[in-house]
């Protein structure tokens, strides 16, 4: 009968043990002990800043712990980033890389000591899932919708800008998926400027310089939230909207929606995945996914792109 009883405990502990994560934790159930580490790329932007704090809601909502930070566009300093996750034991690092060959051997480190890695926008060799945009197309879809409103209420003809960031090739490709669509699709529209816009300030400043040097711009097409907003203030201020003034990006940001909603110069935003709150329960389907020890069907995982205007910006306002 002794025997009996130990051979029971034995077991009971192991079901325990299994359970466990490396923290002691189960992911499963949202346990305390599920620890995430998030380093991105800058949090100055506010496309950044939501999803992180989206991020950060959701976890905590779900028993976790995460700790965000920025490295300011610095490998160097994203490096020490994720050494110090290591070193605070975290399941998880889920990085926007600052330059994607860079950070690989810091994250085989971090892989080598157990922990999972999702890559967001690059698809690393040392990362266990991959959330990925295909960002030619999505800078097509908003050049196509550029080159939609210019034919429907310019005629066919418009001087536009593009604001790119041609310093990171996953956001060179999304400018040139832009260019592509304009240029097929409104073949009389005439791009006059391109520059590098990653943020509001820069978008502000660059605009200001267009508008100075090209005054009959009225199309801006934007390879995210940060400069559209920055285009927007800057057309604001110079007496620049109108109903043939139209600005064109992706993110769907807050502030974004805002002009939209306003009738200001934003005319569409190709919202990735959805909402800030759709985000962040996608990247925690992925944290439990990876604390399961379940097979990974595929590694790369692709987002939708969703287009926001003003007959459904309602659904996105707000969220």
């Amino acid at each position: 009968m002794k025997m009996k009883i130990t051979v029971l405990m034995m077991a009971a502990m192991g079901v325990i043990l299994v359970g466990c994560g490396r923290n002691g934790g189960s992911a499963e159930n949202g346990d305390a002990q599920v620890k995430v580490g998030m380093t991105v790329q800058s949090l100055s932007n506010p496309t950044w800043a939501g999803y992180c704090q989206a991020i950060e809601k959701k976890i905590k909502a779900e028993g976790g712990q995460i700790n965000y930070v920025a490295c300011d566009s610095n490998v160097g300093k994203q490096i020490t980033q994720i050494e110090n996750f290591i070193a605070s034991g975290v399941d998880v690092i889920i990085i926007h890389p600052a330059d994607p060959q860079g950070v690989e051997f810091a994250l085989k480190q971090a892989r080598a000591t157990g922990i999972k890695v999702i890559a967001w926008d690059d698809n690393l060799e040392n990362a266990d899932l991959a959330w990925l945009i295909d960002n030619r197309e999505l800078g097509y879809t908003i050049g196509e919708h550029a080159a939609m409103w210019i034919n429907e209420n310019l005629g066919g003809t418009a001087e536009v800008a593009i604001l790119n960031y041609p310093q990171l090739p996953i956001l060179l490709e999304r400018g040139n998926g832009i260019e592509a669509a304009i240029t097929e699709l409104s073949p009389q529209a005439t791009i006059v400027a391109q520059t590098s816009a990653i943020d509001t300030k820069e978008g502000i400043e660059k605009m200001e310089t267009i508008f100075q040097s090209n005054p009959n711009v009225k199309v801006v097409c934007s390879i995210g939230g940060g400069g559209s907003v920055g285009a927007n203030e800057a057309a604001k201020a110079a007496g620049k909207i109108t109903d043939d003034f139209g600005i064109f990006a992706a993110d769907a940001t807050q502030p974004e929606l805002f002009a939209l909603k306003n009738n200001e110069g934003i005319r569409m935003t190709v919202t990735v995945t959805g909402t800030n709150t759709d985000i962040a329960n996608k990247i925690w389907d992925m944290v439990l996914l990876l604390e399961s020890g379940e097979p990974i069907e595929t590694k790369e995982i692709y987002r939708k792109f969703i287009p926001v205007t003003q007959e459904n910006v309602d659904e996105y306002l707000g969220k």
